[in-house]
């Protein structure tokens, strides 16, 4: 005889090429559903990598933040963010500021630090007038469907991030570590494996080495976990890549991806990598009042691009600790 005070099994829409959907009863206290029912989201993310929950009806970031609490994994702050977000309040952020007729391509949040979230939170105040989905796909799908030789080129070498800061676009140094003491930026890099130059003009360059493939930390089973195509300049809209070239030279963009041992990622795998990602893509388009669920390190996100206001607060949780690739410094 099952016990009153369990919750019942939740039940999952699953439809082809359509984000997992989970529709429940309107409810005016959204954070105590959360706390009834986080057990059964657990599993239903690990069941399915991700789900969307229809039905909360979240109002406002108090609301959203309640919420993300009560699921009871923990809220990171955010660490060498590659764009500007808003705070709203301790763990819980505005999407990335990012153009809105350019597309987020798909990645895996922060898999370039040394400490990533392992879920990923997602709630929707006030859905755009067209597009703007957040779209999912499944990394290991991914990594089967991409060349073998590719697959274990990156396996063997990882994948190598470069970056430079200055206050003209993007995060600036400050924004991404959280202070412009130039000390604790650079204690800060020495402890998570980054490697760091200062530029004659003030500006901060940095290169950091990361696995490109890991195991699941439930599963064990292999994932296709980096940002190599989302931070990679080829990705760029070729006349923001053609402005850019020309404001700052080639070897000044703001970020841009490599092979581990430096060999630049060419157009060509950039364009294979989003084409095979876009193959696996599913997708739920927003209403107000959704939660999104996603295993960040199987799932991999994108945000496309949109019209009209998109308000999408994020929170990254449950905090996993990544091993450095073999002889980075």
């Amino acid at each position: 005889m099952s016990s009153p005070h369990l919750a019942p099994p939740l039940d999952v829409e699953l439809r082809p090429g359509r984000t997992p959907l989970l529709r429940v009863e309107p409810t005016a206290d959204a954070a105590s559903w959360m706390a009834q029912h986080r057990d059964g989201l657990r599993s239903v993310v690990a069941q399915h990598g991700a789900v969307l929950v229809r039905g909360l009806g979240l109002r406002n970031a108090a609301d959203v933040a309640a919420v993300y609490q009560r699921l009871g994994m923990g809220l990171m702050a955010e660490r060498e963010a590659f764009a500007p977000r808003q705070t709203y309040t301790e763990g819980v952020y505005s999407s990335t500021k990012w153009p809105a007729n350019q597309p987020m391509c798909m990645h895996h949040e922060l898999s370039y630090t040394l400490e990533v979230p392992s879920l990923m939170l997602f709630a929707c105040l006030t859905p755009p007038k067209v597009g703007g989905v957040t779209g999912v796909a499944d990394s290991s799908a991914v990594m089967n469907q991409l060349p073998p030789d590719l697959v274990q080129r990156f396996a063997r070498e990882g994948w190598m991030l470069v970056r430079n800061y200055n206050d003209e676009i993007g995060a600036s140094f400050a924004d991404a570590f959280g202070t412009d003491d130039r000390s604790a930026v650079e204690a800060y890099c020495r402890a998570n494996a980054i490697e760091f130059e200062w530029r004659p003009d003030g500006g901060l360059r940095t290169r950091q080495r990361r696995h490109a493939l890991v195991g699941h930390p439930v599963t064990g089973q292999a994932c296709w976990f980096n940002q190599i195509a989302f931070l990679n300049e080829w990705t760029m809209d070729p006349d923001v890549h053609e402005y850019l070239v020309e404001a700052y030279g080639a070897d000044n963009l703001p970020f841009t991806t490599c092979f581990g041992g430096g060999e630049p990622v060419g157009a060509d795998i950039v364009e294979l990598l989003n084409r095979v990602y876009e193959a696996n893509t599913l997708r739920e388009p927003w209403q107000a009042g959704d939660l999104l669920l996603v295993d960040n390190v199987r799932m991999a996100h994108s945000r496309e691009p949109y019209e009209g206001d998109r308000e999408v607060l994020v929170g990254m949780s449950a905090p996993l600790r990544m091993p450095v690739p073999g002889g980075a410094q």
